[in-house]
């Protein structure tokens, strides 16, 4: 199945059902009067969060939705059945948006949430309706209400704990691998990773949701490499781990243009708890890894973990840093309080 986390779709409730002219006509019954019916409501569009899903790919082939047009009244006071509804089932973490991309209509965060975006319109009244003391028998009859429309974008943003960032070939694929069932991808050249991917880290009795995202070059924001969509994933995140490839020259310019990429998406990314992390240690020898855990700290402002996904040294230490954030995330600035050990994380 590919990833498709934004579609533009377009959405039109159902038009209102016309009310209806009618007489009563029996035998012996001299006066029948009016007895049209109303027309019917027309169907509604509504939005609805559901298990199951994690891409809006159902959206990429279809994207017009219409509700159903209302019944029409008929005689012997018969009022028309309402349309039927057009339901838009997306996965957890969907936003809704309005055609300018900025104006959120709905987030839809939970399964089962239900929202409706478009209400179908009012069935015409039928002659009956209209019969008054002094017009015993009206002619005339209402149509039914047309529908509202417009064009809105679907966003899905991964709901996920922690997130992994970094510059391609960091081993942010070969951490979530090693960590959770998850089976990204994963090779020597750069942008590996061409979609988010996700993974449930477990930690002594406790588990997160952990989430990869294509690596960042600097320039993405304008769209260099894969630019910088897939950072919407990581908003809801509590906290990242920002990895840093121990075999590159220098390190503390690979620190800097990832931050100064958080910094120029916005949305508070560069805000967010993190953890600091020298990835493939196991790779360089002894002494050239002396000096560039303390290039990086010096970029920093913290002490990097040292980190080898491939032979797991100081992944565990990793994970459990990750975990404390996220709790300290939830609880707020006011019961924050440092993670100690190497690595050591400040809010």
């Amino acid at each position: 199945m590919k990833f498709l986390d934004q579609a533009k779709v377009y959405v039109r409730s159902g038009d209102g059902g016309g009310g209806s002219v009618s007489f009563r006509r029996e035998k012996f019954i001299e006066f029948g009067g009016p007895d049209g019916g109303d027309g019917g409501r027309g169907g509604d569009v509504w939005i609805e969060c559901v298990d199951g899903l994690n891409t809006l790919i159902d959206y990429r082939y279809t994207q017009h939705f219409k509700g159903k047009t209302g019944g029409h009244g008929m005689g012997k006071q018969r009022n028309g059945a309402k349309g039927a509804d057009v339901v838009l089932k997306v996965p957890v973490g969907t936003e809704i948006l309005e055609d300018d991309q900025e104006t959120l209509i709905a987030d839809m965060v939970e399964v089962g949430q239900k929202v409706r975006l478009l209400a179908g319109g009012n069935g015409g009244f039928g002659n009956l309706y209209f019969k008054t003391s002094t017009n015993q028998a009206p002619r005339r009859a209402n149509p039914g209400l047309p529908g509202e429309e417009k064009w809105i974008w679907l966003r899905l943003k991964l709901i996920a704990d922690a997130g992994l960032v970094g510059l391609p070939n960091a081993g942010k694929s070969t951490f979530l691998a090693r960590t959770t069932a998850a089976k990204p991808k994963i090779a020597d050249y750069p942008f590996t990773t061409l979609h988010p991917n996700l993974g449930v880290v477990r930690v002594s009795t406790r588990e997160f949701v952990l989430a990869d995202i294509p690596g960042l070059i600097e320039g993405a924001h304008e769209g260099v490499g894969i630019g910088d969509r897939f950072l919407g994933h990581i908003e809801r995140c509590g906290a990242l781990l920002h990895l840093v490839d121990a075999t590159q020259d220098d390190v503390a310019e690979a620190y800097r243009v990832v931050r100064g990429e958080l910094a120029a998406y916005g949305a508070g990314l560069d805000e967010k708890p993190e953890i600091v992390a020298l990835s493939k240690v196991d790779a360089i020898p002894e002494e050239e890894r002396t000096a560039k855990v303390k290039a990086l700290k010096k970029a920093s402002g913290r002490l990097p973990l040292q980190l080898s996904a491939a032979t797991g040294t100081g992944v565990e230490q990793a994970l459990r840093m990750i975990w404390r954030a996220i709790e300290e995330s939830r609880a707020g600035p006011e019961d924050v309080s440092p993670v100690s050990g190497e690595g050591e994380w400040r809010p």
